[in-house]
C-alpha cells in the first residue's frame, strides 16, 4: 500500500468530520426554526406543570420561538416519558419531568418501556429539594424524635398517606419506618392534594408532601411540619429541621429537569442548557422559584446532570430494594 493510498482515506475522514461539525453548528445556530413541544408527564396545574410553563415561556423568549407545553399524565409519569423516548432526536420534542420518573421508576417496575440513560440526553437540572413530614395538628408530637416514640407506643395504630404506591412520599416514610423500626399503615392516594386534605381533616395521621403546596397550611397551623427531607432547611420554614439533622438521614432528593431524546445533536443540547442556566441566574426567575418554595437551584452541565441521574438511579434503587416495594 502506497503512502498516497494511506493519506487519501485519512483526509477524507477529516473532511467528513469537518462537514459534520459544520452541519451541527449550523443546526444549532438555526435552532429552533419552528415551535418546540415541552412534554410534561403530569396533569395541568400541578407543581411540575407550573414550573414547566414558566421555563417554556423563558425559553420561548430567549430563543424567539414558541415552546408549547403538552401534558401527558398517566402511570406514574411513564406515558409521557415514553412518548418522548420514542420521539425524533431533533430538538423539537423535549421532556420536562421530575426525578421519580427517571430515577425511581426503573427500580419500581418490573418492565419499563424506556431506559432513562440510553433513551435520553440530559439537558439541564432545574432545582433540587425534598418534602415535608407532616402530621395532623392534634397529634401530640413536635419533632421526629417524639413522633417515633409515639408511633412505637401505638404500634400499627397510625396511618400515613402518600400520592401513590412507590411515590417519593411513600418511599421517604418507608425509609423512616425502616430506620426507626416503626409499624404504620400506608394509605395511597391518587395525588398529593387529597392526601393533604385528609391529613388536615384528621382522616390520616401523617404523610410527606411537597413544600410548595403546604407551606401556608403549616404556617396557619392546620398541620404540623416535623422535618424536611431535602439537603438543607428552607427559608420559608426556617424552624423545621432536616431529617438528617433529626437523626434520620435521607439523601434521595427530588429535582426537576429537561431531557431530549437520545440522538438529539449535542450542539442543540448545549444551547438549551445554556439558556436554562442563564434563566436560573435571572433575578426574576429566582424570585418566582422562591415564591414556589424552590430555593436550591444548582447550575449543571448536561454531563453533570447525567452523572446526577446515574447516582440517583443507584441511590433510589437501593432504597426501593431495601423497603421491598415493587409495581407491575
Amino acid at each position: 500500500m502506497t503512502r498516497t493510498s494511506l493519506i487519501r482515506p485519512a483526509l477524507a475522514a477529516l473532511a467528513a468530520l469537518a462537514l459534520a461539525g459544520t452541519a451541527a453548528a449550523q443546526g444549532a445556530a438555526g435552532y429552533p426554526d419552528k415551535p418546540v413541544t415541552l412534554v410534561v408527564p403530569t396533569a395541568a396545574a400541578g407543581g411540575t406543570d407550573t414550573i414547566a410553563r414558566m421555563f417554556a415561556d423563558v425559553l420561548g423568549k430567549a430563543l424567539k420561538q414558541s415552546f408549547v407545553v403538552d401534558n401527558r399524565p398517566g402511570a406514574n409519569g411513564i406515558l409521557g416519558v415514553d412518548y418522548v423516548a420514542k420521539s425524533p432526536g431533533d430538538g423539537y420534542r423535549l421532556l420536562f419531568t421530575y426525578a421519580a420518573t427517571m430515577a425511581v421508576n426503573p427500580s419500581l417496575y418490573k418492565k419499563l418501556p424506556y431506559d432513562p440513560v440510553k433513551d435520553f440526553a440530559p439537558v439541564a437540572q432545574i432545582g433540587r429539594g425534598g418534602n415535608l413530614l407532616l402530621v395532623r395538628k392534634d397529634l401530640p408530637v413536635n419533632s421526629i424524635k417524639e413522633f417515633v416514640a409515639y408511633v412505637k407506643a401505638h404500634p400499627d395504630k397510625l396511618s400515613y398517606c402518600s400520592w401513590g404506591a412507590g411515590s417519593g412520599g411513600h418511599l421517604a416514610m418507608e425509609s423512616l419506618k425502616k430506620q426507626a423500626g416503626l409499624v404504620m399503615t400506608h394509605v395511597p392516594y391518587k395525588g398529593s392534594g387529597p392526601c393533604v386534605q385528609d391529613l388536615m381533616g384528621g382522616q390520616v395521621d401523617a404523610g410527606f408532601a411537597d413544600i410548595s403546596s403546604t407551606v401556608e397550611i403549616v404556617r396557619s397551623g392546620r398541620v404540623r411540619a416535623l422535618a424536611y427531607s431535602g439537603p438543607g432547611r428552607v427559608p420559608m420554614l426556617p424552624d423545621v429541621p432536616t431529617m438528617t439533622e433529626s437523626g434520620y438521614p435521607f439523601k434521595n432528593y427530588s429535582w426537576y429537569g429537561v431531557f431530549a431524546p437520545a440522538k438529539t445533536p449535542p450542539a442543540i443540547v448545549q444551547r438549551l442548557n445554556a439558556e436554562i442556566n442563564r434563566a436560573l441566574k435571572d433575578p426574576a426567575v429566582i424570585k418566582r422559584m422562591h415564591e414556589l418554595n424552590f430555593t436550591d437551584l444548582p447550575l449543571t452541565t448536561p454531563e453533570q446532570f447525567g452523572a446526577t441521574l446515574r447516582q440517583d438511579l443507584q441511590d433510589w434503587g437501593a432504597l426501593v430494594r431495601s423497603v421491598g416495594v415493587s409495581l407491575d
